[in-house]
């Protein structure tokens, strides 16, 4: 994976530009990354990597995907549940 946490990126935040996916034909597309709220004091150079490795992690496909395991499956799921749950969302989601 090739990784960009200079030059491009804000001074004021921790973000980068991971390309973790090969790609075969045509040119690549990096996914930027922006810690929000780092919870487990991690630092840049190790969420880099974590987030690297998660890239690794889902079952569907032999290789690197473009965005860590865990935001594909809740892609996943968000879509399934809109699709076949056909039910009103809760009264609390109403107002967001």
């Amino acid at each position: 994976g090739t990784v960009l946490d200079h030059t491009l990126t804000e001074k004021a935040w921790v973000d980068f530009y991971l390309m973790a996916h090969h790609i075969r034909q045509g040119c690549g597309l990096p996914t930027r990354y922006i810690s929000v709220y780092n919870t487990a004091n991690l630092t840049p150079d190790h969420l880099q990597r974590l987030t690297f490795k998660m890239c690794h992690l889902y079952w569907n496909w032999p290789g690197t995907v473009r965005v860590p395991a865990p935001c594909k499956y809740a892609h996943k799921l968000a879509f399934l549940a809109g699709q076949y749950l056909h039910s009103e969302p809760g009264i609390q989601l109403w107002d967001k």
